[in-house]
């Protein structure tokens, strides 16, 4: 926190419009937010892991956009959508990491040491009872687990839902036309700029500032079509060396 302030006065010293205290209010509200969730509790609903995936990842967005100078809601509404995507494609993609066992260590007298760490499943409880899949069940079966590749497949869909949203609002903007739907968090703290209005001039420019932000969907697209491949088993979705292109891609075209 210490450090947190001495960048941010110094920031507020020599570019007082980069907003500092939108970078501070952006920056606390994510690690109040990762500090609840330390303890790797499952989420109990889709919702609510779409609500920590906008005070996380999209709070970050927020963050970035602040320090960039972009102050616009109709920007803000498209990292809302790209951060929740990319917050619920970080649980998919994190599942054959954290639901596995921790292989024991060995101490230096060459003895195993249990791990600390016990697995644990973070897909939301209300998608596992749906889909009839057990907590357990994933442990001792992994992928083989009746439901869970349908768990997987409900949580991953709501993600590309996001970024359809997203590429559809980009669209729309661009046109001078109306996003297509209200933004939830409009004229909330941090949220409430002048721009509400569609079509204005200012956001051909701002779009361009801060489309390296918005670029955050590319690698939650990337992995989303290859977990799609893997028929929704992320313990078998593969790297991808294609991804490096698809952003550059994206950059050159201005699309996500």
């Amino acid at each position: 926190m210490i450090l947190l302030h001495t960048v941010l006065s110094r920031l507020a010293e020599t570019s007082p419009d980069r907003n500092p205290s939108s970078i501070r209010f952006w920056l606390l509200r994510m690690i109040s937010t990762r500090e609840k969730h330390m303890d790797n509790r499952p989420f109990p609903s889709l919702s609510a892991l779409e609500d920590y995936a906008e005070n996380t990842y999209s709070t970050l967005m927020y963050s970035t956009l602040a320090a960039l100078s972009v102050h616009s809601t109709h920007i803000d509404h498209l990292a809302s959508h790209i951060g929740k995507a990319c917050g619920i494609t970080a649980l998919c993609r994190g599942i054959p990491v954290l639901a596995s066992p921790t292989p024991p260590v060995k101490s230096p007298e060459g003895a195993n040491v249990t791990a600390s760490r016990s697995p644990v499943l973070l897909l939301p409880l209300d998608i596992m009872a749906e889909a009839g899949l057990r907590e357990e069940d994933v442990y001792r079966y992994g992928p083989e687990a009746e439901g869970f590749q349908d768990a997987v497949f409900k949580v991953a869909t709501r993600a590309n839902d996001h970024l359809i949203t997203a590429r559809e609002m980009l669209k729309n903007i661009r046109a001078g036309e109306h996003p297509g739907h209200d933004y939830e968090h409009q004229n909330e703290e941090q949220h409430d700029y002048r721009d509400i209005g569609p079509g204005q001039e200012s956001i051909d420019p701002l779009l361009r500032r801060g489309f390296g932000v918005l670029l955050e969907g590319v690698p939650a697209n990337d992995y989303l079509s290859r977990l799609e491949t893997a028929n929704f088993n992320p313990f078998t979705v593969k790297a991808s060396w294609k991804l490096p292109w698809r952003l550059w891609r994206a950059h050159k075209t201005q699309q996500i």
